[in-house]
């Protein structure tokens, strides 16, 4: 680290003491998510924080509090009701494709859009999808970034994921190939296949019985 570097990470641990900053772990725990999106949105800029000398992350505490408070008002998944459905895709084309295509079903679901990745770990924060429906070429972080995200959480476990993009499939295999457990639709879209997929992710979400 050069000396400006140092003279920035001792400014600041120095203006917080430490009873004011926590790390990722707590910041997760505190926001009942898990380490991995703590970490995406330290990076994008949403949570505040800086690192030690020894390259650990600090975050204040009142960065945590204060998003936690935004996040307060938002409706989380609740059993039995309507299915939450996020849909992430850059092409502005396609998303207003998927959603005359999705409006004509007439699902007892709730869409979302996003147009890329950052807007998708946000929601996902704010309010935990049924059905994550996941473009993969993307600007920033990109669509298996955001699966990956989802997938290693264990709050997230019961999270329905389909991969939708026109990759060839050498390409998808570079990038690590289709996980397992996740269903992949080749573009452009079979919409019969796709409709098919999520009545029967929406219907068992629908019948799933409200905690008591």
């Amino acid at each position: 680290m050069d000396s400006a570097g140092a003279v920035q990470v001792a400014t600041k641990q120095s203006a917080v003491t430490s009873d004011e900053v926590c790390t990722t772990q707590v910041a997760a725990q505190m926001l009942g998510i898990s380490v991995s999106l703590v970490q995406q949105l330290v990076e994008t800029g949403v949570l505040d924080a800086w690192k030690t000398q020894g390259g650990h992350r600090r975050i204040p505490l009142k960065a945590v509090l204060d998003y936690k408070n935004k996040l307060a008002g938002s409706m989380g998944r609740e059993a039995g009701g309507r299915a939450t459905i996020l849909v992430i895709e850059d092409n502005a084309i396609q998303r207003a494709l998927y959603q005359r295509q999705f409006a004509a079903w007439d699902l007892p679901a709730d869409f979302v859009f996003c147009e890329n990745g950052y807007q998708a770990l946000l929601q996902i924060a704010r309010r935990p999808p049924d059905i994550l429906l996941a473009d993969i070429v993307m600007e920033g972080i990109d669509g298996f970034e955001v699966v990956r995200t989802v997938m290693t959480d264990p709050e997230l476990a019961d999270v329905s994921i389909a991969i939708l993009s026109g990759l060839p499939a050498d390409e998808l295999a570079a990038r690590g190939g289709v996980p397992a457990g996740v269903v992949f639709f080749p573009k452009p879209i079979n919409y019969d296949e796709l409709r098919g997929y999520l009545r029967a992710n929406v219907a068992q979400r629908v019948r799933k019985p409200a905690p008591v």
